[in-house]
């Protein structure tokens, strides 16, 4: 495969995220990084660009000269990888959509359903990709685990378990350094914190897995931790098209929790169990009560999930490759893009429709807790 050229907007000197993606994408060698506006301040951009080993010219002072450069040149990005406080996310994306060029966004999308649309609107009549990077799909094991649903290993769906708890910001005096802080600055990260960090996560892997689609929802979203303005607690109630329920919980003062993304999915034939903590398996218990665990690595695991593996069981694949797997998908309809090959079913990876829904889940959550906790429809 011809190597792919991107550039990034964020992940500057010390940031965790930024350098995360970059990792990645590395993994399968398919792209390079070209380009850059690492930081508003352009001293740090230099910095990083040089880190980096980057063409200093292609180290932009800020995304809207980065796109309108890198649209201009015939060498010019093929796409860009957007990490920043999430309040920035739909102006930068914007700038890159109009210019022409392919967009993956670290998640939640933005912060309102209306821009939300805006940028899936602009992406479909210029017929270009986003991606929004909800990493844990990309986990062999959930993509398993959502073959095993559609081929009705476990029956119909009946109720959803899912929780994301984390203890990181239990300390009212620790905010969590630079990653905590503009997650809990309401001018950064919107009305959400919480429900945008860990929740959008919880819903969009019980939609991948389970393909249901939320009905309405009950939420109580607390503020706990003393000095907090924004939710760290979340407990909602989901009712599905078609019946089915689900209670899905996040919380970030959680004591003893590092990065803790459950699902339990019980059906009318059996039960999946998932813990992403040890996302090298998958638990299935059939009717007869025997549960079975199913391993990464072996013969198992259905083609479409294995293709994405990468070393043999036993070597563990974790947090990073589950995110290259997003990227290996998303590169590889890039590339089709540019070859005037692409069709929809090369797609296997967050789309901006299921950036669209985790907004949708989140104001709905917000005008439930804030009425009284009551039913909001989705």
């Amino acid at each position: 495969m011809a190597k792919l050229r991107y550039g990034m907007v964020g992940g500057g000197p010390g940031a965790f995220i930024g350098d995360a993606h970059r990792k990645a994408i590395s993994l399968d060698g398919t792209a390079e990084l070209v380009a850059g506006c690492f930081s508003r301040t352009p001293e740090k951009t230099k910095e990083q660009g040089e880190a980096l080993g980057l063409d200093p010219e292609r180290c932009y002072a800020n995304y809207k000269e980065m796109a309108a450069a890198e649209q201009a040149r015939e060498d010019g990005i093929d796409f860009v990888v957007i990490v920043t406080p999430n309040n920035t996310h739909y102006e930068i994306a914007k700038a890159f959509l109009e210019s022409g060029i392919h967009v993956a966004c670290d998640k939640p999308l933005v912060t309102t359903v209306e821009e939300a649309e805006e940028l899936k609107k602009i992406a479909d009549e210029k017929g270009l990709l986003f991606m929004v990077t909800y990493t844990y799909t990309g986990h062999v094991t959930m993509k398993y685990m959502r073959d095993l649903v559609k081929n009705g290993e476990i029956g119909t769906v009946r109720t959803v378990m899912a929780e994301y708890p984390q203890g990181w910001l239990y300390n009212e005096n620790d905010w969590g350094g630079k990653q905590g802080e503009w997650r809990c600055d309401p001018a950064q990260s919107g009305r959400v914190n919480c429900l945008g960090d860990l929740g959008t996560h919880v819903e969009n892997a019980v939609a991948t897995v389970t393909g249901l689609k939320i009905k309405r929802v009950l939420a109580k979203m607390d503020v706990v931790v003393p000095g907090r303005k924004l939710d760290d607690n979340d407990q909602i109630l989901v009712e599905y098209e078609g019946g089915a329920t689900g209670i899905n919980w996040t919380s970030q003062f959680a004591i003893g929790c590092d990065n803790s993304l459950r699902l339990r999915i019980y059906g009318s034939k059996g039960t999946l169990l998932w813990f992403q903590e040890t996302p090298e398996e998958v638990t299935l218990i059939r009717e007869d009560g025997i549960a079975r665990t199913i391993k990464r690595g072996y013969g198992a695991v259905t083609p479409d999930a294995a293709k994405y593996g990468r070393l043999p069981s036993g070597h563990t694949e974790g947090w990073l490759e589950a995110m290259g797997n997003l990227y290996d998908s998303f590169g590889a309809c890039v590339l089709a893009k540019k070859e005037d090959r692409f069709t929809l079913d090369l797609i296997d990876y967050p789309t901006i429709e299921e950036g669209v829904a985790g907004l949708k889940y989140v104001e709905a959550c917000l005008k439930s807790s804030e009425n009284g906790n009551v039913w909001v429809e989705v």
